[in-house]
């Protein structure tokens, strides 16, 4: 039985990822990387900025350079949130599709975006109001495809939204959909036990094939049927 649903967020509710994609070519040519959009796209999408630093370095073969790699974390954060501050646009049918689900099941987000970034986009598409929780990255150690994001939604939408003091069935995470646009995040969510709705907005169908179902868009997505085979 679907009890709840965890989103992705950027290339899945706001069309950020080509920003993103830009700032982090920027953010490597910094330290004399080339890095070509294919390549962010293939490689880079699911990560966040620390996975994404330490993945340059380990793949020009370099050390991690911890003070270097926050260095340009830091950098990367202060030019995307200029860059967001009048917000961004959400996806065609996202904001329907997240305000029409907030009225059936708790909602979570688990994404390698920042919080302050997430909330100050979700307060311009005025659907802060919609999720129950977030998960981000300042609350986890690992990046996408490690589960530990999905689990850690897991665990709070347990405290959030399912009182086992007033009698609630603990949520389990075959109870969980998770919506994503990366085929790590893919990974990540079957790793955690969770079902996946991938949307090929950020990349190809046939690199989301892994996932339980793929559509196009939220304009696609047959949510009833979804339900249905989930059980």
């Amino acid at each position: 039985m679907l009890r709840a649903i965890i989103f992705d967020f950027d290339g899945v509710i706001v069309n950020s990822e080509p920003l993103i994609c830009q700032l982090t070519r920027q953010m490597a040519a910094r330290e004399g990387w080339a890095l070509s959009e294919g390549e962010y796209f293939r490689t880079y999408l699911a990560l966040d900025d620390r996975g994404i630093v330490e993945h340059l370095f380990r793949s020009h073969g370099q050390s991690v350079d911890t003070a270097q790699r926050d260095e340009l974390v830091e950098w990367k954060a202060r030019a995307y949130g200029d860059a967001i501050r009048d917000g961004l646009p959400a996806f065609p049918g996202a904001v329907e599709f997240v305000r029409n689900l907030a009225k059936q099941f708790p909602l979570a987000i688990a994404s390698g975006s920042l919080r302050a970034e997430i909330e100050h986009l979700l307060e311009k598409l005025a659907l802060r109001d919609a999720f129950a929780l977030l998960v981000t990255a300042d609350e986890v150690a690992h990046s996408k495809r490690h589960p530990e994001a999905y689990l850690t939604a897991l665990a709070g939408l347990q405290l959030a939204a399912f009182n086992q003091s007033a009698g609630q069935v603990p949520l389990q995470a075959s109870e969980c959909l998770v919506i994503e646009d990366a085929p790590a995040g893919v990974e990540a969510a079957h790793a955690a036990g969770m079902k996946c709705l991938a949307l090929a907005q950020s990349r190809p169908r046939e690199e989301l094939r892994q996932a339980e179902w793929v559509y196009a868009n939220f304009d696609d997505v047959d949510f009833e049927r979804i339900r249905t085979e989930i059980g």
